[in-house]
């Protein structure tokens, strides 16, 4: 696994050091989120925050601007708290073991071990879902719970803990794929009882499908914006534009985009209208929408109609593609 991890591991750039700082950020962010998506979003949090005292002392909306498109905003959150206490109450020290990680806040079994591992050596093993998939294909059987982390432990390099635990991480995400595994290309396809996809016996349920509808409004250089509640489950505090009723069959939309959340397909149709006086929003300058916190699909939309650049700042936001522009 390592002689093959040497040869064929991804140029990933929280690969080039073994900074704590990196390592640790780019492990909130790909949790359940792909390696494609997150890549140029860790250059751009990076810059903005290149340490861990700098994230602490960076304002909320600041941390979930920089961290829009990338979903699942309770990350973003966690770790600007951590940050917090590793600046302010470790004097900006970093635990060095899984078990003090699991102190912090937003760190669970699986981040803790995979930052004690790479970042500082502790020969702690970790199970995500490439390193599951792998060690069930490898055994022939579904092995689940704490069965699946003591079969890892049992396989983990004792001298090189953070390169195995990748090399196993890395071998799920490129060749034991869950779908048309490349066992041909597989270091250890000769003890592998599966060889293949293994028979799940279950129909992958199909996702929900919803038609929701936007107003787009601008006037002199600035756009109508909505902010969620601070309390919302999700994606609290961010800002987006104001939802609206669908407008009558003979007007003509400006676009429409796919947007996809968990399990649920969101087909979101933008007009350019103003906004009915009930709908509580407020002005914000294009020229300041890139220090907004704004969710994903916003940010897209946004880009799309022209009111919000690249060079502002780029975002790639997962499951989302223009379909219809006008």
């Amino acid at each position: 696994m390592l002689v093959w991890y040497d040869a064929n591991a991804r140029d990933l750039p929280w690969r080039k050091s073994g900074d704590p700082y990196r390592v640790w950020v780019s492990e909130i962010m790909l949790q359940q989120t792909r390696v494609a998506a997150v890549i140029e979003h860790y250059h751009e949090f990076l810059r903005r925050f290149p340490t861990v005292e700098k994230l602490a002392a960076a304002r909320e909306a600041s941390v979930l601007a920089a961290w829009s498109g990338l979903g699942y905003y309770r990350r973003a959150r966690m770790l600007h708290g951590a940050a917090k206490v590793i600046a302010r109450e470790r004097g900006g020290k970093f635990p060095h073991t899984a078990e003090e990680w699991r102190e912090l806040p937003g760190i669970g079994r699986y981040t803790s071990a995979a930052i004690a591992s790479i970042a500082f050596g502790q020969t702690v093993a970790v199970v995500d879902g490439n390193v599951e998939r792998v060690l069930q294909r490898f055994a022939g059987e579904r092995v689940s719970g704490e069965e699946l982390w003591q079969a890892a432990e049992s396989l983990l390099d004792r001298k090189r803990p953070g390169d195995f635990n990748q090399a196993m991480m890395e071998l799920g995400a490129t060749v034991c794929t869950p779908r048309a595994p490349a066992c041909l290309t597989c270091p250890v396809v000769e003890l592998c009882a599966t060889r293949g996809q293994m028979a799940t016996g279950e129909k992958a349920a199909k996702p929900a499908k919803r038609e929701i509808h936007y107003a787009l409004h601008v006037r002199h250089g600035e756009v109508f914006l909505v902010q969620r509640p601070h309390d919302a489950r999700l994606m609290a505090g961010m800002w987006e534009l104001p939802e609206i009723p669908r407008p009558p069959d003979d007007a003509k939309p400006e676009f429409t985009v796919r947007h996809s959340i968990t399990v649920t397909d969101y087909t979101v149709t933008v007009w350019r209208t103003s906004v009915p006086s009930h709908i509580k929003a407020t002005w914000i300058s294009v020229k300041k929408i890139s220090r907004v916190a704004l969710t994903g699909l916003t940010r897209k939309i946004l880009r799309r109609a022209g009111l919000l650049t690249m060079n502002q700042r780029s975002d790639r936001s997962v499951g989302s593609r223009v379909i219809d522009a006008r």
